[in-house]
């Protein structure tokens, strides 16, 4: 889930947390997040994607051949993605990205894209990457 703060958004994580009415220990359990998400940027490699039709389309383009040979997705060595639309940034590991793009191949959401046609990828719903 995101808010919206003036034009950033901030995103809330699938964490299930005890209600506590302590801000010391809410700040103690954000700070966890912050440090993991710190983690993340300062030690894990990602590959940033931005999607110009996923607002509208509501799904995002992940290739993974083009030009006759595996590309995107099926190449990379980034431990995670992040798909920018918009104002928000979704950061999601790649593996995760794979398995959600898996049980699209060979259905209506593997198609031709990118310039010219020369892709092929999967449409995945915008949705599917919380």
């Amino acid at each position: 889930m995101a808010l919206r703060y003036g034009k950033y958004f901030v995103f809330l994580f699938n964490s299930k947390m005890d209600y506590n009415s302590d801000f010391r220990y809410d700040l103690k359990v954000g700070k966890v997040k912050e440090d993991e998400l710190g983690d993340i940027f300062n030690t894990k490699t990602i590959e940033v994607k931005y999607d110009l039709k996923a607002l509208e389309t509501k799904n995002v383009f992940v290739e993974y051949f083009s030009r006759g040979y595996p590309s995107g997705i099926a190449k990379t060595r980034a431990d995670y993605y992040c798909f920018c639309f918009g104002y928000t940034f979704h950061l999601i590991e790649t593996s995760l990205l794979k398995e959600k793009c898996r049980k699209y191949l060979n259905t209506n959401r593997d198609r031709l894209g990118g310039d010219n046609n020369t892709s092929k990828g999967i449409l995945l719903p915008i949705n599917e990457l919380f």
